[in-house]
């Protein structure tokens, strides 16, 4: 759990952002800190590294059975 203090300011557009999107001022916040963090690591998850391999995770599930061949390429 963390607690912020924000000014009055920052707090009413959060309230009215909130408001007008019809979501929580929490997931506002969780969605912005998700995002700002990410874009201070951008190294890939070992998932993003191999999703070109994953059939499922594509929609191609000839991609899992076919492995090997997409290994070698």
């Amino acid at each position: 759990m963390l607690n912020v203090r924000i000014d009055k300011e920052l707090e009413d557009k959060l309230d009215l952002v909130s408001k007008r999107e019809g979501v929580s001022k929490s997931k506002i916040v969780k969605d912005a800190l998700t995002k700002h963090l990410e874009s201070l690591d951008p190294a890939l998850s070992s998932f993003e590294l191999g999703r070109d391999l994953f059939g499922v995770a594509d929609g191609d599930e000839k991609l899992s059975a076919e492995y090997k061949n997409r290994l070698k390429e």
